[in-house]
């Protein structure tokens, strides 16, 4: 399945992209669902018919969805209500009502990830997700595999796999020991977060980026770089939203058209396509047509972390990082136990190391063309002998 993630700066026309996207791939024979978390369905505006909270077809091929975030918020809150009704009863709490429950901000956003989850056990070829803006999305993205960090730190798999033994422990060591509703919530939860973050580390999965030519969405896209790259998420293509003509005919657009085309040219980089400036907001097919939004159904060649043996030469492993925009000054790293925390100006990332790398001593790093370098020298202690 791909899946193509649309996002960009706040304002930048994310959903109509998304919309675009998702009706050409339609148009070329991919069965296509188009995902939006958006309140105000700006999406269905694009579409020109309002999306729902249950999956419609728009066209031949083409399906949108809005999920909402209120049953499974309830229904999850319950859940975690009746497996905390002891405590609540001891402490005098009064029982909450489904009636009475309301998402908490952020939880709109989060039923993507169901969404996702459900998406990938039906037949579609193409899923367009509309992400929120820029800096909320990167934090979405991320989200799962720390959940999923968390979870494993909170309640490690070892003791979820004892859970059998819960009633003798119990007796044995005189204190209540995590219910079986527990585990099975938490496994649960991991099963969940798991699919999500098997989707966008998937190869097929990309990141579509939207955005005005201008100073500032250059600013957000060089940043953007690195968060997207630190979390393994490659851009596909650099939608220039809004792009005039540069023959307007009007001298008072002759200095907004060169503002475009100074943005257009420090985007040299990244693969941009030009979506020309209707004159209007965009809304429905024709209109979604006419700004030929391109659709390649082959994602484009995966950026690996690579590791390299220089032992032979320089007696380390190096473990290369690319991070494009990164700044040396922002770098910084630290190894705890079997991981590792790289902090790329306000972007962190907590990785797992490869298992050569977790007989090794970080011995020095260093970023170079846009690639973080480590440098890991082995223990003497835990590398086999030869």
């Amino acid at each position: 399945m791909r899946t193509i993630l649309v996002t960009g700066p706040g304002g930048a026309g994310r959903s109509t992209a998304a919309a675009a996207t998702a009706l050409t791939a339609a148009r070329a024979g991919q069965r296509t669902l188009v995902l939006s978390t958006d309140p105000a369905d700006g999406l269905g505006a694009a579409l020109g018919t309002p999306t729902r909270q249950d999956p419609v077809e728009l066209a031949p091929g083409l399906t949108a969805w809005r999920p909402s975030a209120a049953p499974s918020f309830g229904e999850e809150l319950l859940r975690l209500q009746d497996w905390a009704a002891p405590a609540l009863d001891l402490a005098g709490a009064a029982r909450l009502d489904g009636e009475e429950l309301t998402p908490l901000p952020g939880a709109e956003e989060a039923a993507v990830f169901r969404a996702l989850r459900e998406a990938v056990r039906a037949p579609h070829d193409v899923v367009v997700v509309d992400l929120p803006p820029l800096d909320r999305a990167l934090a979405l993205l991320a989200l799962p595999q720390q959940l999923r960090r968390y979870l494993r730190r909170l309640l490690p798999p070892e003791r979820r796999a004892a859970r059998a033994l819960r009633p003798v422990l119990g007796r044995l060591a005189g204190v209540p020991l995590p219910t079986a509703a527990l585990y099975e919530t938490v496994e649960r939860w991991d099963g969940e977060l798991a699919a999500v973050e098997a989707v966008i580390a998937d190869p097929a999965t990309t990141v579509r980026l939207v955005a005005e030519p201008g100073s500032a969405a250059t600013d957000a896209l060089h940043t953007a770089a690195t968060g997207l790259a630190l979390h393994g998420l490659r851009v596909d293509t650099l939608l220039a939203n809004r792009v005039l003509p540069e023959d307007t005919g009007s001298h008072w657009l002759a200095g907004a058209v060169a503002q475009q085309r100074k943005a257009l040219a420090d985007w040299a980089p990244y693969p941009v396509h030009e979506v020309p400036h209707l004159g209007r907001e965009p809304r429905g097919d024709d209109d979604l047509a006419a700004l030929a939004v391109p659709f390649d159904p082959a994602p484009p060649t995966p950026v690996t972390w690579s590791l390299t043996d220089r032992i032979a030469a320089d007696g380390v492993l190096v473990w290369a990082i690319p991070l494009p925009g990164a700044v040396r000054e922002e770098l910084d790293l630290v190894r705890r136990g079997d991981e590792l925390v790289i902090t790329a100006g306000r972007f962190r990332r907590i990785v797992p190391l490869p298992s050569a790398l977790r007989r090794c001593t970080v011995v020095g790093a260093g970023l170079r063309d846009g690639e973080l370098r480590i440098r890991c020298a082995p223990d003497p202690g835990l590398w086999p002998a030869k």
